[in-house]
């Protein structure tokens, strides 16, 4: 179990709250976890270049001149790979990138990674009653009232998502907002600070906490 402090829109420690997740054992942890980020980065890839092969670009069809006589090298079609206009050679292919893995080592490895950044954790009361409007110049001190430095990486995670909060962040060109339901790896590794409202940590405990 990890006990984190709660803050408030002023920066003041108002409480606590805990997070107990079943993680991987020590010496896997560190395979898992890659397993699952290599998974996330196959599956974001799309898959759909394509180049054409001499037998699928236009024309070619007629030999350009006699075999013999002319000189020249040898040539049977326009289309050639050696030539301008020609096809590719061995060229990208649409093709599935997808990698699968377990349910279970998904849900394994997304606790473990979370769990290792605790220490990067900043866990912060609801503050939608401080923004009843957009307002990103009020966010962005609110983050520097929480500890964070104004030129890391922010992963911020919500319990729901509320409109004047995601206009607020979305102009803030180093933080990422995501749901406490939409979390994933690569978002909580690349991040250099995490700043989750209590309602996320709530919900991370009741989704991820029972397996």
């Amino acid at each position: 179990m990890v006990d984190c402090v709660v803050k408030d829109w002023q920066g003041e420690e108002v409480g606590q709250a805990s997070l107990e997740l079943r993680v991987a054992k020590e010496e896997s942890a560190a395979h898992i976890v890659h397993r699952a980020m290599v998974r996330q980065m196959h599956n974001s890839r799309q898959g759909t270049v394509s180049t054409k092969t001499r037998a699928e670009v236009r024309g070619g069809g007629r030999k350009p001149w006699k075999q013999k006589g002319t000189g020249r090298a040898r040539a049977g079609s326009i289309r050639s790979p050696l030539w301008k206009g020609g096809g590719v050679i061995f060229g990208p292919k649409p093709r599935d990138y997808s990698v699968k893995m377990n349910r279970k080592e998904r849900r394994l490895a997304l606790r473990t990674a979370f769990q290792s950044r605790v220490e990067d954790l900043v866990v912060v009361e609801e503050f939608i009653e401080n923004l009843p409007r957009p307002k990103t110049k009020e966010l962005t001190s609110a983050l520097t009232r929480w500890g964070v430095e104004p030129d890391a990486k922010v992963l911020m995670i919500v319990g729901q998502r509320n409109e004047n909060v995601y206009l607020s962040a979305r102009n803030i060109s180093n933080l990422r907002m995501i749901s406490a339901s939409n979390l994933n790896v690569y978002d909580i590794l690349a991040a250099d600070r995490i700043v989750a409202t209590r309602s996320a940590i709530a919900t991370i405990q009741e989704v991820y906490g029972d397996d």
